[in-house]
C-alpha cells in the first residue's frame, strides 16, 4: 500500500463555517434573552397591576364593620330595646380550607357548637361566597372566648369577632309591639344583597321589622394587613359604618310607660288588700 495522502485544510472555508456556527449560537441566545425581557417587562409593566392586587389580596384583607343597631325609646325616653357586647365565631370558607367538616369538628371540643348551629351554617356557606364570613356560633361566652385565643392557630380562618347583641329590658312585655331580631335566613339575604350580608340578625316582627331599614345603618370595611398566618397586624384604612337611627315612640298608645311584672304585682296585691279590708266582717 501506498502512503495516505494527507488532505489541505481550507482555512476559509472552516472560518466561514465558524462564523456562521457563532452566528447562529449568537442568534439563538439573543432571542432567549429577548425573550426573557419581554416575560420580564410583561410582569413588571404591562401585568403590574393585576399582581400587585393578587399581592395586596394575600397581605390585606377586608373586614366589614357591622353598624349599631339603633336603640328604640318610649315616648319619655325610656330605653325599650337597646344593645349590649357579645362575642360569635365566624369562619372565611376561602381562609379555612378544604376540611371545614373537620375544622369545625376540633373546634367544637373548645367551644359548645350544637347541631343547629352546624346546619344553619351549612345553609349559610351554600348561599354565600366564599370570601363572605359565617357565623358558626353566636353569644361565646368569656371562658370559650379565652380557650379559643390560646389555640387561635389551629384554626385557620376562624376569627373571634366582638358584636352588639340585642337586649328587650322589658322582656315579652311588650313583644307584641316591638317585635324581635332572628337570624338572617336566605329569604333575607336575597332582599339584602352582597351589600348588607355581614349582618347576622334582622327585623322579624312589630316595630323591629317595620322600621328595618332606619334601624340597621350601613355596613363599613376596613382595610387590616396581616401576617402569614391570618394574624391582624394594622388598619391600612377604613370606611366606616353608619350607625343605626335611634327610634323614638309617640303614638297614642306608648303615651303609658310600661309597667314591669314586679310593679303588676304590687298593684294586685294592694287591690286585695283594699277589697278584703272593704268587705263585710
Amino acid at each position: 500500500m501506498g502512503p495516505r495522502r494527507r488532505q489541505l485544510k481550507n482555512a476559509a472555508a472552516e472560518a466561514m463555517q465558524f462564523r456562521v456556527r457563532a452566528a447562529i449560537a449568537f442568534l439563538a441566545v439573543f432571542a432567549a434573552l429577548a425573550a426573557l425581557g419581554g416575560w420580564y417587562f410583561r410582569l413588571q409593566i404591562v401585568e403590574h397591576a393585576e399582581y400587585a392586587t393578587r399581592s395586596d389580596a394575600n397581605r390585606i384583607k377586608p373586614r366589614p364593620v357591622v353598624p349599631g343597631r339603633g336603640l328604640i325609646f318610649d315616648r319619655k325616653g325610656r330605653v325599650l330595646a337597646d344593645n349590649v357586647p357579645a362575642y360569635r365565631l365566624d369562619i372565611v370558607p376561602d381562609e379555612a380550607g378544604d376540611d371545614i367538616p373537620g375544622l369545625v369538628s376540633r373546634l367544637s371540643k373548645i367551644v359548645t357548637i350544637t347541631p343547629e348551629d352546624i346546619e344553619r351554617f351549612d345553609k349559610e356557606r351554600s348561599a354565600k361566597r366564599g370570601f363572605r364570613p359565617i357565623t358558626i356560633k353566636l353569644r361565646v361566652g368569656e371562658e370559650e372566648a379565652a380557650r379559643f385565643a390560646v389555640d387561635r392557630w389551629r384554626f385557620p380562618g376562624v376569627e373571634l369577632v366582638p358584636y352588639l347583641n340585642r337586649r328587650y329590658p322589658y322582656g315579652d312585655l311588650l313583644a307584641h309591639v316591638i317585635g324581635y331580631v332572628g337570624r338572617i335566613d336566605e329569604a333575607d339575604l336575597a332582599k339584602m344583597g352582597d351589600v348588607d350580608s355581614a349582618l347576622t340578625h334582622t327585623g322579624k316582627t312589630g316595630l323591629e321589622r317595620y322600621y328595618e331599614g332606619a334601624l340597621r345603618g350601613k355596613v363599613g370595611y376596613e382595610k387590616i394587613e396581616t401576617n402569614v398566618e391570618g394574624r391582624a397586624l394594622r388598619r391600612l384604612g377604613q370606611v366606616p359604618a353608619v350607625p343605626g337611627a335611634d327610634l323614638r315612640l309617640s303614638s297614642p298608645g306608648c303615651r303609658r310607660a310600661p309597667i314591669s311584672r314586679r310593679h303588676q304585682g304590687k298593684r294586685r296585691l294592694r287591690r286585695r288588700s283594699r277589697i278584703s279590708s272593704m268587705a263585710p266582717s
